[in-house]
């Protein structure tokens, strides 16, 4: 699908092209790819490259054309009813008064971007200043997520507090896979950011804005890097309590197994086919027991008190 959007006091919907209007392309059709090819003479190798989940961020120029490929956060729920988080590419073409992006994917970056744009009543915000206010909500799209993965992590901890759960474990490690996903595009954008910035050096754009999507990137990277950190240092937390308690399950079976070794050969001294003196006497079999019951009592007296099972 084409809509057309014009910046005036915020972005709003127009019906057809105007020179200096933002052209976004969600999800397009045959027909859609058609239109940008005739009409704009769009690279169309580069807006194919956007349909790839795995394409990388970079940036390319064709024909006056300066192509853009960022990496944008994308959050869905699954069949489990569980929040998956996911990086997906956005493709920015500019060329003159002519900017168009595409996304093959769902995503809040840029629906969220026009909403915001009309509450701060924006004007005039077009070629190279709108690829910074896009990049700029994109950076802030990944910080709302990285909060959200924290309180998800905060949450697993305490439940896994209370109970060593699988589902839990498998929970938190899916949070690290999220989060190496924003890292590896986090990444990928501030390489696009820092080559966007050296361009820009004889072009007219907003300085400060500029500065800020640095800063909003940068602070998303080591925010997941972060978050990456200490996820790794629970899961390491995590496998060493497993490790603890299976050695204090092991050893509980140990000193179980000694115990009941005792008995098990008194008995079978005591009913080997050898004349013992103790056959015919009515107090041999109580006379086993109790020697049974006092030498298991001497070895976990032992026990308790060995260091060898502390």
């Amino acid at each position: 699908m084409i809509s057309y959007w014009k910046c005036k006091d915020g972005f709003g919907e127009i019906n057809q092209w105007k020179s200096g209007c933002w052209i976004n392309v969600t999800d397009p059709t045959d027909e859609d790819l058609a239109l940008l090819k005739e009409r704009f003479a769009v690279p169309m190798y580069f807006i194919h490259d956007a349909d790839d989940v795995e394409e990388r961020p970079r940036v390319d120029h064709e024909n006056n054309w300066l192509l853009v490929m960022v990496r944008v956060p994308c959050k869905s729920i699954d069949d489990g009813n569980e929040t998956v988080f996911s990086t997906a590419p956005l493709a920015i073409l500019l060329r003159d008064d002519v900017f168009i992006t595409v996304s093959y994917y769902n995503n809040e970056v840029l629906d969220d971007f026009i909403k915001w744009s009309v509450r701060r009543h924006m004007n005039a915000c077009k070629g190279y200043d709108l690829l910074l206010s896009l990049m700029l909500s994109t950076s802030v799209w990944y910080l709302k997520y990285l909060k959200h993965m924290n309180t998800m992590m905060n949450a697993a901890e305490e439940r896994l507090e209370q109970k060593m759960d699988n589902d839990e474990l498998m929970r938190t490690m899916g949070l690290g896979k999220f989060l190496i996903y924003f890292i590896t595009s986090l990444k990928g954008n501030a390489t696009v950011l820092a080559r966007l910035k050296m361009r820009l050096r004889s072009l007219p754009h907003d300085e400060d804005l500029l500065d800020d999507v640095e800063i909003e990137t940068q602070q998303a990277l080591d925010t997941a890097s972060i978050y990456n950190d200490i996820l790794d240092r629970q899961q390491e937390a995590y496998s060493s309590v497993i490790g603890n308690n299976l050695n204090r399950i092991m050893k509980t079976l140990t000193v179980v197994t000694i115990l009941l070794m005792i008995p098990t050969v008194i008995a079978g001294y005591y009913g080997m086919n050898v004349p013992n003196g103790m056959e015919a006497w009515p107090w041999g079999f109580p006379l086993a027991l109790v020697i049974s019951a006092v030498l298991m009592a001497l070895c976990y007296f032992f026990i308790r008190h060995s260091k060898f099972f502390k």
